[in-house]
């Protein structure tokens, strides 16, 4: 080899070592990469179904994966449009990441319940769901709640004054000052107990209290057909926006008007719709798709995150299922 290839080729093969080296050591956070947004209506099922229209209601997620050292470092190797996110706010302490994993295939199993009850129920058929109190899906290791509470309790009243949604507890829980205690109502095994748990400050917000516990709706639903979802491994409650939209459309509610709309948002079972993350990569993912609306939530800037990640995409942000529907009937999207 002549002596100036060898003084260019070595430099490369040594680069490329250590680069592989760096590729393959995990680093401090997680990255969150665009997925591209897919149709819906070959994962869900409804008796009776008989569609409006053209058009298609698509679901969107995002990838979630472990930082290599090499991309928190070199911000160029990540996938385009991803962002580097600090381990705690996908992973928080003391919650490994196959339980991670296991609460956010429970993430989506009560999304598939919820969004039937909220879809069927605004459009008028007969739906008994009643909201039993917050279930527990994980205890934070570190936090006042560690061996107080444990994953599966139902939370059912705080100091005394029953609580039946997420909201109304962080808004029973935010009435506290960080270091008081809280007086909570818990059901366990069928038997109702009460446990005083401590509050200490939220890391990024000082002064507003936190228990270190992660929560979800616990209800008792009945529908009057069976409705079926199956998006394989697709995990989290994000989708129960358009799970809803989508049955909305299989029973003849024009939704779509001819286009393609996807939607985000997690769905409270009175139809609010809850703030969701990586909204910036499902932003991308429906540009992607080339769909021609993308419905979010309003709540935590959602729908400021959405709109700055648009690039001409029409964005529209919700804060109920009853209000999204109203929203297509008289603003149809333009395709």
């Amino acid at each position: 080899m002549p002596v100036r290839l060898r003084y260019l080729v070595v430099p490369l093969v040594i680069a490329g070592i250590v680069a592989a080296v760096l590729w393959a050591i995990p680093a401090e956070g997680y990255i969150y990469a665009p997925d591209r947004a897919k149709p819906l209506a070959s994962h869900v099922s409804v008796p009776g179904a008989h569609a409006a229209g053209a058009g298609d209601v698509y679901y969107v997620d995002a990838f979630v994966k472990r930082a290599s050292l090499l991309e928190r470092i070199l911000p160029f190797t990540r996938p385009d449009g991803s962002t580097l996110v600090p381990a705690n706010n996908y992973l928080p302490k003391g919650i490994s990441a196959r339980e991670r994993e296991r609460q956010v295939v429970q993430e989506m199993v009560r999304s598939t319940e919820i969004a039937p009850a909220v879809a069927l129920s605004a459009l008028g058929r007969k739906v008994r769901a009643q909201a039993t109190g917050v279930v527990v899906i994980s205890v934070i290791g570190g936090t006042p709640a560690a061996g107080k509470l444990q994953e599966g309790d139902v939370i059912v009243a705080i100091d005394g004054k029953p609580v039946r949604t997420p909201a109304q507890l962080r808004a029973a829980i935010g009435r506290h000052r960080p270091g008081q205690n809280v007086r909570m109502t818990v059901r366990s095994d069928g038997k109702t107990s009460t446990v005083r748990v401590g509050t200490i400050s939220v890391p990024q917000q000082p002064g507003r209290p936190l228990v270190g516990i992660q929560v979800d709706q616990a209800a008792q639903i009945r529908l009057p057909v069976q409705v079926k979802i199956d998006i394989g491994r697709v995990g989290g409650p994000s989708a129960g926006l358009p799970f809803a939209l989508e049955i909305a459309r299989m029973l003849g509610r024009n939704v779509t008007h001819g286009c393609k709309i996807a939607a985000t948002g997690e769905l409270a079972l009175d139809g609010s719709v809850l703030p969701v993350g990586a909204v910036k990569q499902k932003t991308i993912g429906a540009r992607r798709a080339g769909v021609d609306l993308f419905i979010v939530p309003i709540g935590d800037g959602n729908d400021a995150d959405a709109r700055a990640n648009a690039h001409g995409l029409r964005i529209l942000g919700v804060s109920s299922f009853r209000q999204a529907l109203g929203e297509l009937a008289t603003h149809p999207p333009k395709c």
